[in-house]
């Protein structure tokens, strides 16, 4: 069974600080692209940044220069580093593993970034 579990996040300041951790289990990690995403109220859920299996990373112009994705294979985990923080990062953020034809979600993590 394929579990992804996240956590990290929480209540933060704007300026502020969150690292987010996503747990994978049930899969060959290593072979899977992984991807955060977020979706805000209201909102398409959207990409924020990924990682390739290689190592190779992409990032949404909004996380550009500000959130750092990695991956640690050993451990069948990926991590977004988020720094400088604003209110408009506020959303659930959802860990995606995909290898076409399947993909899979986590259950999400909340982050919301208010004084």
């Amino acid at each position: 069974q394929v579990q992804l579990v996240e956590s990290g996040g929480g209540l933060v300041q704007p300026g502020g600080s969150l690292r987010l951790s996503c747990a994978a289990s049930g899969i060959i990690f290593n072979i899977y692209v992984v991807g955060w995403y977020r979706q805000a109220p209201g909102k398409r859920r959207e990409l924020v940044a990924e990682i390739g299996s290689g190592g190779s990373t992409n990032y949404a112009d909004s996380a550009k220069g500000r959130f750092t994705i990695s991956r640690d294979n050993a451990k069948n985990a990926s991590y977004l580093q988020m720094n400088s923080l604003k209110p408009e990062d506020t959303a659930v953020y959802y860990c995606h593993v995909g290898r076409v034809p399947t993909r899979y979600w986590g259950q999400g993590t909340q982050v919301t970034v208010s004084p």
